[in-house]
């Protein structure tokens, strides 16, 4: 049976397939003529069915032969093998780009014939890069509109990153703890634990005063409605979109709460596993023997009551850390103070937004020892990428800054692309000139898993490559991660020596912490790098180092918490 179409919807297919053909860069005419078509349908009552059996749809205003065969198709079948050819040609997140205000299909068709582009997350992480700045047709002040628009389209986005979230939950904490009832209180939930994306904002306090601490949540100025207000728990929505919720409890129920609210599910069921085979039951009120609750000042008292090894909120993941805690066998997470310096760092020497002094200077100030500039090799066209003449100026003038910054000091490198065959980017007698080579794809992204594979596999065994970059391509809610066998390609890492970037872009996070623990099992070094393309990117490190600590990784696991003496070592030794 056809479906039946009303005067709306065929006018709705129609300024679709004018859109769409925008989106494809079709010529304006063609697209225009589709606009017209919906625009003088809106303005008659029509009865689509006599005029397609009489087939005198052209003698509607702006409805020509190519249409109106168009126009019958889809009244007589109900579908049109046109307008479904046309969205399969399109990426589906061009549709959704076309909401960020000032973004028409004209752009959208630029920013995919130039960069790839082809959704809302790619568009970001574009912008990020300053890629749209010398783009033509758009410009500085473009792309900071579309930087503004996406933030405003991601406001009702059910799930975030976690440093999106992560910086609205510790205003947040600051604002509740100014009230003087709290005695305790924390960030609970996946935010607690580190993970890479987040659904809401989960915050555990104990108070002498319940009833106060929630209208203080409720007179919270970010707040755009209250969802729930009771005695225990108060929900709000926040101006940005993103969920808050208040659990209130008392002192002595605080440990056992924030061990709960905390998680995992799998973790907690793991653990009450545990108290029930020593006799005991456990929720998020208490431990328990029989009626009798067993008192715990704190999570570490918890933890040692069930003969456990403190776990910390990253590892709660039921991967094995009750089984090693049990054994004291939880290695000591590194922390952020143990990262002595950073590499993958760009300048405007490619996409960077700032001077080569001024990130060096930056990352002095946060009391590194070092920084490793990685700006894009030539094969990145779009990026800026280094050409050989430009190599040769950076290098001078890192040679002139580090004998100005010293003992700070900056190591010359390069993001080289990893081409489609698995070779670098530049010659062998290039590759050379530099301290540290990071290996990167930035194209060919469809590759079979074993074409992947082997592409990663074979830029390891360059002798000049030092680490590979952000080893799956994966943008966090929007890229998935391109297919490849990552378990063969850290086996790989092992056996020539060479280290694995976890890109602490927050839009990457990427190793992700599970292949960080295979890494560790394997010896493999992690670089915690910022990929930074301005001053404030260096800090995106702190979200890198979140990462490493759910993967297990200690400091002596991580590349970049060597010293400075330590780090040349290296590098001249696995160069």
């Amino acid at each position: 049976m056809k479906k039946m179409l009303t005067k709306e919807t065929i006018i709705q297919i129609l300024e679709e397939i004018a859109t769409l053909l925008e989106l494809t860069g079709e010529n304006p005419f063609k697209s225009r003529a589709y606009q017209n078509a919906a625009r003088n349908l809106e303005k008659i009552e029509v009865d689509f069915d006599e005029l397609v059996k009489e087939n005198r749809l052209t003698e509607i205003e702006g409805i020509g032969e190519a249409i109106s065969k168009k126009l019958t198709e889809l009244i007589q079948t109900g579908k049109l093998e046109y307008y479904e050819k046309l969205k399969d040609s399109v990426p589906p997140g061009h549709l959704e780009m076309l909401k960020i205000p000032g973004l028409g299909p004209k752009k959208i068709h630029a920013l995919y014939e130039q960069l790839g582009v082809k959704d809302v997350g790619e568009l970001e992480y574009a912008c990020l890069e300053n890629r749209l700045v010398d783009l033509k047709g758009f410009g500085k002040k473009t792309q900071d509109n579309i930087l503004a628009g996406i933030a405003k389209l991601k406001v009702y986005k059910e799930r975030r990153l976690y440093a999106e979230i992560s910086a609205e939950a510790e205003v947040l904490l600051e604002y509740l703890k100014r009230d003087k009832s709290i005695l305790s209180i924390s960030i609970a939930g996946s935010l607690r634990r580190g993970n890479e994306t987040v659904k809401d904002i989960d915050i555990l306090a104990a108070s002498k005063n319940p009833e106060k601490l929630g209208g203080h949540f409720t007179s919270y100025e970010r707040i755009e409605t209250v969802t729930a207000s009771g005695e225990t728990k108060v929900s709000v929505v926040l101006k940005s979109g993103i969920n808050a919720d208040l659990r209130i409890v008392t002192s002595a129920e605080y440990p056992y709460a924030l061990h709960h609210f905390t998680g995992s599910k799998e973790h907690n069921t793991a653990m009450r596993g545990r108290a029930k085979d020593m006799g005991l039951k456990m929720n998020e009120y208490g431990l328990f023997r029989r009626d009798k609750n067993i008192k715990c000042a704190s999570e570490e008292e918890l933890f040692a009551a069930l003969k456990l090894q403190f776990i910390e909120p990253e590892l709660r993941e039921n991967m094995g850390e009750i089984q090693a805690a049990e054994k004291n066998e939880l290695p000591k997470l590194v922390e952020e103070k143990d990262v002595r310096g950073i590499f993958h760092v760009h300048t405007n020497f490619s996409d960077g937004g700032e001077t080569l002094e001024n990130m060096a200077r930056a990352a002095r100030e946060m009391g590194l020892q070092y920084i490793g500039i990685s700006d894009h090799s030539r094969s990145a066209y779009y990026a800026g990428g280094l050409q050989i003449e430009d190599i040769k100026k950076q290098h001078e003038l890192i040679d002139k800054f580090n004998e100005k910054l010293k003992p700070f000091h900056i190591f010359k490198g390069i993001e080289a692309d990893i081409l489609p065959d698995g070779s670098l980017d530049y010659d062998e007698k290039t590759l050379a000139r530099f301290d540290f080579v990071i290996a990167a794809v930035h194209s060919n992204f469809n590759m079979p898993v074993r074409e992947m594979t082997a592409r990663l596999k074979k830029a390891l065994q360059n002798k000049y490559a030092t680490m590979l970059a952000h080893p799956t391509g994966r943008l966090l809610l929007s890229r998935e991660p391109y297919a490849v066998n990552l378990e063969e390609v850290i086996d790989t890492a092992a056996k020539f020596g060479k280290a694995v970037e976890l890109n602490a872009n927050a839009h990457r996070l990427d190793l992700d912490w599970r292949h960080c623990i295979y890494a560790k099992r394997k010896g493999v070094k992690i670089a915690i790098n910022p990929d930074a393309h301005q001053i404030a990117g260096l800090r995106d490190v702190s979200f890198g180092v979140k990462i490493a600590r759910k993967g297990w990784l200690s400091s002596e696991d991580c590349l970049n918490c060597m010293s400075l003496v330590g780090m040349k070592e290296y590098l001249t030794r696995n160069k």
